[in-house]
């Protein structure tokens, strides 16, 4: 029986860098053997495809829904408010999902913290597996990661993807 993909989210306030930080992380996962999905979280309505193709007509004609699809991908879109767990079962093939934002969520986070962006974590520490930061005297009991130290946010990462063998999907 599959295992549910483990969860981790990568939080920061908008530009402190977190799309960056997980296009470095993520080749380095999949070199591993890792496959990985990502959920991006927008703060903003944003536009799901582009305008006066044939889907972006039929949803702008009323389609509550629109499914794209070839032999290579698919792309569905719903008039909706997602679940999260509507999300996720899009990624049950998923060893590791990455979540961008999410920082009030309940999973295991890795913070961006970047100075020229902000002083101050916004996570709670209680889910905090580690600050990615150039703010090395932030949060001292929280472990610290370099803003490009990939590898060792990788590592990070397997941990909690080893250690959660029997992960189970409590949201």
């Amino acid at each position: 029986m599959k295992k549910e993909p483990v969860i981790i989210a990568v939080c920061g306030v908008k530009n402190s860098g977190k799309t960056t930080f997980l296009e470095g992380v993520i080749p380095k996962l999949c070199q591993k053997g890792i496959k990985v999905g990502v959920i991006k979280h927008d703060g903003h309505t944003f536009e799901p495809d582009v305008p006066n193709t044939d889907s972006f007509r039929l949803r702008k004609a009323g389609a509550n829904g629109v499914a794209v699809y070839s032999n290579q991908r698919f792309m569905v879109i719903r008039e909706e408010p997602p679940h999260f767990r509507e999300l996720l079962e899009q990624f049950l093939w998923a060893d590791v999902v990455l979540l961008e934002g999410g920082k009030d969520s309940p999973f295991p986070k890795i913070e961006l913290v970047r100075s020229q962006v902000s002083q101050n974590s916004v996570c709670s520490t209680a889910t905090l597996l580690a600050l990615c930061t150039d703010l090395p005297h932030l949060l001292p009991e929280i472990p610290k990661i370099g803003l490009t130290e990939y590898e060792k946010a990788v590592d990070l990462i397997l941990s909690v993807f080893n250690h959660n063998s029997n992960h189970c999907f409590s949201q």
